[in-house]
């Protein structure tokens, strides 16, 4: 197996990163070239999927690249690019679905758990942190898992990417909010070698973006 890079393209092969206690699989779907998640508990098995957002053919298979079944599914945010599969994906697997609350109203599947900021999702033995991260959309959840072993693995959606924060150039959306919530919930609780596992496009590292913070704010996206 290559060593995982994080990059991924449309259609094409999956990334594992394996970790002491979880495998964490990225893949990407659709047009848009939405990262969907798969973290599979080594333990027990039990798998969360993250972001069901295209393709539910390539979704199924990407399950079944790890122990073949859905413990949930956690949705991210509610733009549609990252729900599409999400209807489908959910009536196949019978899996519970998750997400953000002030998003849960615009899903197109109601889901099952609305997070909270502060809330934990279980993977079988694993534990992780719900980050809420607003701006983006008033719902965007971030995930944080902080590796028994060393370094912290972040879930951002499209609230955090390389460069930058996500859009806020929509109505309802706020720069202001996501700077904010970036730099208090993930930059200022993290190290830097925490890796981010954004929602399109390729992964990076809090040490990599921490030094443009300034520039980030000073441009105002």
């Amino acid at each position: 197996m290559s060593p995982y890079a994080g990059h991924v393209t449309s259609g094409g092969p999956s990334q594992v990163r394996e970790l002491r206690d979880l495998v964490i699989r990225k893949c990407s779907v659709g047009e848009y070239d939405n990262n969907a998640y798969l973290l599979t508990c080594r333990a027990t098995g039990d798998q969360l999927l993250v972001d069901a957002a295209a393709d539910a053919d390539r979704l199924r298979a990407f399950v079944a690249e790890g122990t073949g079944g859905l413990t949930a599914i956690l949705t991210t945010h509610r733009h549609p690019d990252h729900v599409r599969a999400l209807v489908e994906v959910a009536g196949w697997a019978g899996a519970p679905t998750l997400a953000g609350t002030e998003d849960a109203e615009a899903l197109p599947l109601a889901p099952d758990r609305r997070l909270l900021h502060g809330d934990r999702v279980t993977v079988g033995a694993v534990t992780l942190d719900v980050v809420h991260l607003r701006g983006h959309t008033e719902g965007g959840v971030a995930l944080a898992y902080v590796d028994p072993a060393g370094g912290a693995h972040l879930l951002t959606g499209d609230s955090l990417f390389p460069g930058g924060v996500g859009n806020t150039k929509m109505p309802g959306q706020s720069f202001e909010q996501l700077y904010a919530d970036v730099t208090e919930r993930i930059f200022g609780v993290y190290g830097d070698d925490a890796w981010v596992y954004p929602g399109h496009g390729d992964d990076t590292t809090l040490g990599r973006e921490r030094p443009h913070l300034p520039e980030w704010l000073a441009r105002g996206w």
